[in-house]
């Protein structure tokens, strides 16, 4: 059985008709007991940063997320839910993350601000659409998935891990920014893979099916 966290923010339903279509069942829940005895966790995401921590905080989910993680099933964050595994954003002034891969959140800087980086000068904020990524290490959710192969992206702030081991796609846009980490039983994507379409849905037939 795999859980799909649900505190009240996020595109659950979609997560969860994705797995469904690879043939998996998933159900929604905010029951510490049933993430406890899922066999693999998701946590999709969007929105606020602060307001999705509040939100986990609220509903006691917090230590069942931690203790997933800790556990050793496989565990799938999606955007917001990888941003929310690191140590803190600057989304809106400062806010703690779950602190589970050391790292920051930090925001795109769009062209309407000024920037010494040209690149950026036309940089259109929200990063949204498909867009590469390139593979520097292939994490089991990511088999068959190949360098300059296309997902799908909505997001206005990036992830910058401590340690860049744990990157394993890397993707452009205005600068090189780590979109996806994998460190022993938990891979992280800022793309979107149940709105990816068919290398999508293999990102998403390949977790259910990884033994962690």
């Amino acid at each position: 059985m795999i859980a799909i966290i649900d505190y009240g923010m996020g595109n659950l339903r979609s997560v969860q008709k994705a797995f469904e279509a690879v043939g998996h069942q998933a159900i929604v829940t905010r029951d510490a007991r049933a993430i406890g005895d899922a066999s693999h966790v998701v946590l999709p995401g969007v929105g606020a940063f602060g307001d999705c921590m509040e939100n986990l905080d609220r509903y006691g989910l917090i230590e069942p997320v931690r203790r997933a993680v800790q556990s050793g099933k496989p565990f799938l964050g999606i955007c917001l839910g990888l941003q929310l595994l690191f140590t803190e954003s600057e989304e809106f002034g400062r806010h703690p993350g779950l602190d589970l891969i050391p790292g920051k959140v930090r925001r795109f800087t769009s062209g309407s601000e000024e920037v010494p980086d040209r690149t950026m000068a036309h940089l259109k904020v929200p990063h949204m659409g498909w867009n590469d990524v390139r593979v520097t290490r292939t994490a089991p959710p990511l088999r068959g998935i190949e360098s300059g192969a296309y997902l799908y992206f909505v997001h206005s702030y990036y992830v910058e891990p401590q340690d860049n081991g744990v990157a394993c796609t890397m993707t452009d846009y205005g600068r090189s920014f780590v979109s996806s980490v994998w460190r022993d039983n938990v891979f992280a994507c800022q793309f979107h893979p149940e709105k990816s379409q068919s290398l999508g849905l293999r990102i998403i037939r390949n977790f259910a099916e990884w033994e962690g």
